[in-house]
């Protein structure tokens, strides 16, 4: 995907999409900077994508994304040892939230900066470090930035405005700095949301991938790992601004 030799950092990359993400770069010869609340969770993903890979050019930092002195200190870290980025994938965030049409305060505003305020920090603290030709930024956003699937209003309305958000970046970040988001339909995970449905009702997981999904089943982590590689390769170069949809075809049948 030629993006051998190049420094990246994945937010949230500890489990589920970030850490498939993180995988596949080091497979590709990247130096991947891991990221994750969680410093010994950190070291254990770090040295098990290591082992399976063979890149030894695998680094991580425990960093809550949501806290800008976090992410300052974390900065100087990445400054210090890598000197400059050439990819940088915010990937921090989480769908569950509940079916109140409009959250409380407090409710909204968790979920608010966990899939809006961590992508608009990670975005501030490292695009400094983005330098030379083919430098990048990907976010990671979902179907439900798009249409209306009944998910939840808040979580919507946060991807909705990394959208929007990116679309803008890309504008002012030209021609040195691509921006692109990848918005992703149903992904089972281990430990995600998803499993949690499946658990209490996987009869009415079943009907909605049957009825809504035209492949009838969920994505998975690697598939997204796959697309975000292409955007944040050389191969994509001319390609800014956009949003590619993985979704199993889940936004076709919407008007």
């Amino acid at each position: 995907m030629t993006i051998k030799g190049k420094i990246a950092l994945v937010t949230g990359s500890s489990s589920g999409i970030g850490k498939a993400i993180a995988k596949l770069f080091l497979e590709e010869g990247a130096t991947v900077w891991l990221n994750g609340r969680n410093s010994e969770k950190l070291l254990a993903v770090a040295k098990e994508l290591a082992h399976q890979t063979g890149n030894p050019r695998v680094y991580y930092y425990a960093a809550d994304c949501t806290d800008e002195t976090h992410l300052r200190a974390f900065y100087e870290v990445v400054k210090e040892q890598s000197g400059h980025l050439d990819i940088l994938v915010s990937n921090v965030g989480d769908g569950r939230s509940n079916s109140d049409p409009i959250s409380s305060s407090e409710h909204w505003t968790n979920v608010w900066d966990t899939n809006f305020q961590s992508a608009l920090f990670s975005a501030r603290a490292f695009t400094p470090l983005l330098k030379g030709a083919g430098a990048n930024i990907l976010f990671v956003s979902s179907i439900v930035a798009l249409e209306a699937f009944g998910a939840p209003v808040d979580y919507s309305t946060a991807k909705a405005a990394v959208n929007a958000f990116a679309k803008n970046l890309a504008r002012k970040l030209a021609p040195k700095i691509r921006v692109n988001v990848i918005a992703p339909g149903n992904v089972f995970f281990k430990g995600g949301s998803w499993e949690e449905k499946i658990i209490k009702d996987p009869g009415k997981v079943q009907i909605m991938l049957e009825t809504s999904v035209p492949l009838k089943r969920f994505g998975t982590p690697e598939e997204i790992a796959e697309a975000a590689c292409f955007l944040c390769s050389d191969k994509a170069s001319f390609i800014t601004g956009s949003t590619l949809v993985v979704d199993g075809g889940q936004t076709v049948g919407v008007v």
